[in-house]
């Protein structure tokens, strides 16, 4: 039975993560389509880009909310029905492959990078609080969103070994997982490594015309 639980958590949590909330957030406060301008990106960056702070912050906080809830209904109730480690880094990589490519929006998702901040936070609040405040250096120094989510994702994978030596629990499995997701999130970020190579990348708070205008 311990893996049929395993594989009904982990089918839950991509079907979670498959709720692409740059779109539905925009829809129900009236905004356009995230994947219509900008970036085409369906996530808090380019929803920023609507105009509505708002929207964004709200979206911010769901797509990390699907990532992180997951890993931490594992962590909390999954013992008794054998669902431990190997099943908390399936959750997670499930609600962040469902966020990347949604069942329920044609599999085209978003970058992945709020969703992935929920599944650390979820794994290890000080593992994501590491990567979060990696983020936060990077992008105040170079005020470049992309390259903040790159170092992040390459860093990830350090503090989860590095936290081993800190009396955070290490597993294999988790740390494949934590592997895995910043791969695919450096994938996904490729034309802003073109970009950001170029010289083209948009900076943080550079002011673009309004969808629609």
């Amino acid at each position: 039975m311990t893996l049929v639980y395993c594989v009904l958590a982990t089918v839950a949590a991509y079907l979670l993560g498959s709720l692409s909330f740059a779109v539905i957030v925009s829809r129900v406060m009236g905004l356009s389509d995230p994947r219509t301008y900008g970036s085409k990106n369906p996530g808090a960056t380019n929803v920023l880009r609507s105009g509505s702070k708002a929207a964004a912050v709200v979206t911010l906080l769901l797509d990390a909310a699907k990532g992180w809830l997951p890993v931490a209904l594992v962590r909390w109730f999954g013992a008794p029905y054998g669902l431990e480690e190997g099943t908390m880094a399936a959750v997670g990589l499930a609600a962040f492959a469902g966020h990347l490519w949604p069942v329920f929006f044609r599999f085209e998702g978003g970058k992945g990078v709020a969703t992935a901040a929920g599944v650390l936070l979820g794994i290890n609040i000080w593992l994501g609080v590491a990567t979060l405040a990696t983020w936060i250096i990077i992008a105040a120094f170079f005020r470049y969103s992309s390259l903040a989510s790159l170092v992040a994702a390459v860093f990830a994978p350090f503090f989860y070994i590095l936290g081993a030596g800190m009396a955070w629990y290490s597993d294999a499995r988790v740390g494949l997982a934590i592997a895995v997701m910043g791969a695919l999130l450096i994938w996904r970020h490729k034309e802003n490594i073109r970009r950001l190579l170029a010289g083209t990348e948009s900076r943080l708070g550079a002011r673009k015309k309004k969808p629609g205008a």
